[in-house]
């Protein structure tokens, strides 16, 4: 008769193959040092019984966790979760995370960090003791802060960088925000514009000053000013709407804005129409991002897709790889993104 699954352990699966706990932990693992036959044998008696594995049967082997940690910010994640605002950057990385993860036969835990907090380290430490991951994904700003990496490279952890710099060793992966800024600004200069302005992210991301280099060395590509065109919000709507204020406001207006995130754009979509121009009539808009509100306003806006699930995805690949001791592609890798276009951009007005 077959056990329920609920109480069938390792030791169940032991006894009934006639082998050795090890035997089962190092199949359970996908182990190379195993026999076909004692690997068929121990299989044939998991399926009879049912079982399960268990996190705690993984680590019978003493090398492994099969867990990875993904760190996202917990100030700007909780303000985002009261807000309801539509952001899905959590959905994408948990489900580029934890289906890499699946295929591999790991698992993916993810933690908020404030990255602010002087107590970071603590923190943590405390995660790393319960967990003991086998890799550490970092988003911005945890990517950037070495606190955190100085102390996953003391503790020998492998970790991934998403959004930060380049460091020699260390596993890094952008969506390549220089580029995609580049990207936006050509597609603006191919409807006509000349004056396209600019909202910059936080000065704490260096993908803020990535996705500012590509607007600004495509300008000059172009032969295009951009004195007085460039303002810096921090993310939020209210820094958006105070820069499109500015920007708007100007002596030379900007006939075309690209904002650094949705909630930016969005921000000075409001604005905009607040100043009774018509968008994209007096003032096209392109966003980056590209979370689900965007295709809900009016008018839906043109947007630069972020694969967060793709990069999260190959950030677990690349932990694996490291994991196994295998050889590691050039860093960064860039997981590129693209331009989705809907109703915020047109030509701009003459006269």
């Amino acid at each position: 008769m077959v056990r329920r699954r609920q109480s069938v352990t390792i030791k169940h699966v032991a006894a009934d193959a006639g082998v050795s706990l090890q035997t089962v932990s190092r199949v359970i693992n996908s182990e190379a040092n195993v026999r076909p036959e004692m690997k068929a044998r121990v299989q044939a008696s998991i399926d009879k019984l049912g079982y399960v594995p268990s996190i705690a049967a993984q680590r019978m082997s003493g090398s492994k966790s099969y867990l990875i940690l993904a760190l996202n910010d917990r100030e700007r994640t909780i303000e985002a979760w009261k807000a309801r605002e539509g952001n899905d950057w959590v959905d994408q990385m948990l489900m580029g995370g934890m289906l890499m993860c699946a295929e591999h036969g790991y698992r993916l835990i993810f933690e908020l960090v404030d990255t602010h907090d002087d107590n970071v380290q603590r923190e943590l430490k405390a995660a790393i003791a319960a967990l003991q991951p086998d890799g550490v994904i970092l988003t911005p700003p945890h990517a950037d802060n070495p606190l955190i990496t100085d102390l996953l490279t003391a503790h020998r952890i492998p970790f991934a960088r998403i959004g930060a710099e380049t460091r020699d060793g260390a596993i890094a992966l952008t969506m390549g925000d220089d580029r995609l800024a580049a990207l936006a600004v050509r597609h603006l200069i191919a409807k006509g514009h000349e004056r396209i302005g600019f909202i910059a992210g936080s000065r704490e991301y260096a993908l803020s000053g990535w996705r500012k280099r590509g607007w600004l060395e495509a300008m000059t590509a172009a032969g295009l000013a951009t004195d007085g065109l460039c303002e810096r919000g921090d993310f939020s709507y209210d820094s958006g709407e105070a820069a499109a204020r500015r920007l708007l406001s100007g002596k030379v207006r900007p006939t075309a804005i690209i904002a650094s995130n949705d909630q930016m754009a969005m921000a000075t979509n409001a604005v905009a129409h607040e100043l009774g121009m018509r968008v994209p009539g007096d003032l096209s808009l392109i966003s980056f991002d590209n979370t689900p509100v965007v295709r809900f306003v009016q008018p839906p806006l043109t947007a630069i897709e972020q694969p967060v699930a793709d990069t999260v995805a190959k950030a677990v690949e690349l932990l694996i790889m490291a994991n196994r001791g295998e050889p590691l592609p050039p860093m960064p890798v860039v997981i590129e993104g693209s331009l989705i276009e809907r109703d915020s951009v047109a030509a701009p007005r003459r006269g």
